[in-house]
């Protein structure tokens, strides 16, 4: 069974989780909107993500002995005013996230808690990835710099990107 304070902060990780996955839902519509339809899929990709973490943190609330409990989510950002601030925002997001999984890590270090500490380090590893993509991505944004090609190429890079979901 999870201590008080640790079940209630992955509660609270799994709204953070949740309501990632709203954030990235009202970016791929902005690029819907914007006819970037392969920033749409990255960020249709980046839904499904989130989705898994969030699951992957309420399955293991319950199978830890603790009850999930649910809030109500704040609505994301619905205007943007170009790609690079969509993923400077995206970028943000994800460093929040990866501090967030840190404050997990250290309580579970600090009340000893060794099996959510084994839990919590494939999200540890997982947001090395999230910030190195989402940096990635803003680097070729601001290199090119509205660009018309340069935008185009990019929207067919990302038109590539699937969703596979994690064995672990």
């Amino acid at each position: 069974m999870l201590s008080e304070r640790m079940a209630e902060m992955l509660n609270q990780q799994i709204q953070k989780e949740l309501y990632s996955e709203y954030f990235y839902l009202s970016m791929k519509a902005y690029f819907a909107d914007e006819n970037l339809d392969g920033f749409a899929n990255f960020f249709d990709v980046q839904v499904k993500e989130e989705r898994f973490h969030a699951m992957k943190f309420f399955d293991y609330v319950i199978q830890a002995g603790s009850k999930v409990t649910l809030e109500t989510l704040e609505a994301p950002p619905n205007t943007f005013t170009s790609a690079e601030d969509v993923f400077q925002k995206t970028y943000d997001h994800e460093k929040f996230v990866t501090e967030s999984i840190y404050k997990l890590v250290d309580l579970a270090i600090e009340e000893r808690d060794h099996k959510t500490n084994a839990f919590l380090q494939w999200f540890v590893n997982e947001q090395i990835e999230e910030e190195a993509t989402m940096d990635g991505v803003l680097k070729k944004l601001k290199l090119i710099n509205n660009d018309p090609n340069g935008l185009f190429a990019l929207d067919t890079e990302l038109a590539k990107r699937v969703f596979n979901p994690p064995l672990a």
